[in-house]
């Protein structure tokens, strides 16, 4: 409990520090604790943002307009997977109030560099995931407008810039990309074939990006050899999409006095976004600034960088003025990064008395074209053991690109899902084995004498 007493009985400043302490916390709650009682930790907080977000007065990305500023529209592709032949621009530049078609092959003459993703976890209390061979994680690069190839359905592959929106979106459909088809893989087990198609084969000879063994798999197999029941799970955990109220949008501008950036985006946070615009465009990241006000949505959609957001500043340089971009929702339901898309073969062992000995299996996730993260990944399989004592557990971990959007750590990283296939694993248990589905939980779940608790996968 915070008092509210201000007696000083140390003789010095004290009374004012705890003074200005509880103004602060007034301040932020509402409540007035030099009057009435004090608030405890647990406490509703009254919310203070709801009335200006319920009657318009929020500030969000699309709201943002700059004098003189222009409009974007993004090409996206049609296919999941082909070649970039050629880009004619002629028939979009002649559309009155087009000011600029930028294509892949403008943003590597300009030097934008690939997008920085930070695709494996830096935190201590989570694993690794180390390749099983000792060779680095297989990151992909991601430009921002890709100069050879589209790799999934609504990447986006042209910026069409306009004096109005309607020019630009008439000068976007006068574009033509010659494209060369190539075979796609978008389902996640059969990507890992030895003859699936390479969504990067001119750089990398597979498409698996993280092959890591997790646990003990000589404890594992040796409890499952003396097992009395074992119980086996295939499943596919698909995709979701955020789909966010507000969808993703970006007004950039460049001051060429100053040389400086400002870009308005909301996202997951500011800092990060600013940094990893910094290294596409290849500039000190002081010359960058980045303002997010309201965001409408967020769970994993808005945390990562969008390629559309150095878009927006480099085309502010390319032009001379302001250049704003709003994401259509059917354009963010294709390119927006995705979430889960996990396939998880699991076997769960028992003794006679309905003791879990032993888990196994493999985790199989979809990174998408480009490899954003692998977080949901190591997320996953560290915790798939959830809330019970297993002895021997031991899981291979891989993930592995496809023609399809990128995934990123939606709500809980790739928790969820493994905590769906164990308590199926347990359910399945229970009616195949003939236990209660209630008592079989409560006589194998981790007790608080045990804590703290290794899971035996890190």
């Amino acid at each position: 409990m915070l008092e509210s007493n201000h007696e000083n009985k140390n003789g010095g400043g004290g009374d004012d520090r705890m003074g200005k302490a509880l103004d602060i916390l007034s301040s932020r709650t509402g409540l007035s604790p030099r009057t009435g009682p004090s608030p405890r930790i647990g406490d509703p907080v009254p919310r203070k943002e709801d009335r200006r977000l319920l009657t318009g007065a929020g500030s969000f990305s699309d709201d943002v307009n700059l004098d003189g500023q222009t409009y974007a529209t993004m090409v996206r592709s049609p296919h999941a997977h082909a070649r970039i032949v050629g880009v004619d621009s002629v028939a979009a530049l002649a559309v009155p109030g087009v000011l600029a078609v930028l294509t892949g092959a403008d943003a590597l003459g300009d030097g934008l560099r690939s997008i920085p993703h930070h695709i494996v976890i830096a935190s201590p209390p989570d694993i690794a995931l180390d390749n099983r061979d000792g060779s680095a994680h297989h990151g992909t690069p991601h430009f921002a407008l890709p100069a050879d190839r589209a790799r999934f359905v609504g990447e986006a592959l042209v910026m069409v810039v306009g004096e109005t929106l309607a020019a630009a979106r008439d000068g976007a459909e006068r574009v033509h990309i010659d494209y060369e088809p190539l075979k796609p893989v978008t389902d996640t087990a059969a990507a890992l074939a030895d003859d699936a198609p390479l969504v990067w084969d001119d750089d990398f000879a597979t498409n698996l990006c993280v092959d890591s063994d997790v646990g003990d798999q000589a404890a594992t197999d040796a409890a499952f050899a003396r097992a009395a029941h074992v119980v086996r799970l295939h499943t596919w955990i698909r995709r979701v999409t955020g789909v966010p109220m507000e969808p993703r949008a970006a007004v950039g501008n460049f001051d060429a006095d100053t040389g400086r950036y400002t870009v308005h985006a909301g996202s997951g946070g500011s800092v990060r976004q600013k940094r990893e615009m910094a290294e596409t465009l290849g500039i000190d990241p002081d010359l960058i600034r980045v303002v997010m006000r309201d965001v409408g949505g967020n769970f994993g959609t808005r945390n990562a960088f969008y390629p559309e957001f150095a878009l927006v500043a480099w085309a502010s340089r390319r032009v001379g003025r302001p250049v704003k971009w709003t994401c259509e929702r059917s354009e963010s339901f294709l390119s927006d990064h995705q979430g889960r898309d996990l396939v998880v073969e699991a076997e769960l062992a028992l003794n006679e008395d309905g003791d879990f000995i032993g888990l196994r299996g493999s985790n199989i996730s979809n990174v998408g074209g480009h490899t954003v993260s692998f977080v949901p990944l190591a997320k996953g399989v560290e915790i798939m053991s959830g809330v019970y004592r297993i002895p021997a557990t031991y899981f291979r971990a891989r993930a592995t690109l496809s023609n399809t959007p990128s995934t990123n750590p939606y709500r809980s990283a790739g928790r969820p899902e493994v905590n769906f296939v164990l308590e199926r694993l347990v359910d399945l248990a229970a009616r195949q084995c003939g236990f209660d589905r209630i008592d079989i939980r409560r006589r194998n779940m981790i007790p608080p004498s045990a804590m703290p608790y290794e899971n035996g996968l890190g």
